[in-house]
């Protein structure tokens, strides 16, 4: 159901903090909720027509909140879009850096790993949104580049963490981390993912494909670096 704009109330000059904490207001561009459902109107226009054919008052429209709301919270449609861009990889990757820090059995963790990696990049919205996103790569390179950055929560840098954990601990044995975390994600995502996102895929894969590209990736990985019987 789509929110309502609620009417606006103002405070009395020189109390506006105290009036605000009372009706428990946000101030300007700081209301989570209101946040939240911009940038769903929004995402659902840029799914919908893509980023060049997407236009503020359709975004407006769809958010049910006026233009003047939007620019309080987004300076441009491109800040939308790269927002949303980010928050798809952040809901993607939530869950990824815990299970890494799990502390359970080596090839259990690269099995949650793999499978939790797969379905997130593998879905509907996600695939939509990437390929919207190198639609216009050559004009905003950095919407493209936000999404694998290097950041803290980069998957190389965590999986390279992982696995050099594991080797202090005996469980693997690797001479270049960085690269064995490399050919580990290439492994959980390489088929899949570039099948989905250049069209040879229509259908998101069932549980039993995800399933059996992680086992598959966990035991070639297993085999290269798994420790010496």
């Amino acid at each position: 159901m789509r929110l309502g704009i609620p009417k606006t109330r103002f405070c009395e000059a020189g109390e506006a903090p105290r009036c605000r904490a009372r009706r428990g207001r946000h101030a300007a561009g700081e209301d989570p909720a209101k946040r939240a459902q911009i940038l769903e109107g929004a995402g659902e226009v840029f799914m919908r027509v893509g980023f060049d054919a997407a236009s503020m008052n359709d975004i407006t429209r769809a958010a049910g909140v006026s233009k003047g709301t939007i620019y309080v919270y987004f300076e441009n449609k491109e800040e939308l879009f790269r927002t949303i861009i980010l928050e798809t990889r952040k809901r993607i990757f939530a869950d990824l850096r815990s299970i890494l820090e799990s502390g359970g059995e080596v090839e259990e963790t690269l099995r949650r790993f793999s499978m939790t990696l797969i379905t997130g990049l593998t879905q509907d919205d996600t695939i939509r949104a990437m390929r919207i996103a190198i639609s216009v790569a050559d004009r905003f390179p950095k919407l493209v580049q936000a999404f694998f950055a290097n950041s803290t929560e980069n998957l190389q840098d965590a999986v390279t963490d992982f696995v050099a954990a594991e080797c202090k601990k005996g469980r693997l044995k690797v001479d270049d981390p960085r690269i064995a975390g490399s050919q580990f994600l290439q492994l959980c995502t390489g088929h899949i993912w570039k099948m989905r996102l250049f069209g040879l895929m229509e259908n998101e894969p069932q549980p039993a494909e995800i399933a059996e590209t992680a086992e598959n990736a966990v035991s070639m990985f297993m085999r290269s670096y798994g420790p010496s019987e």
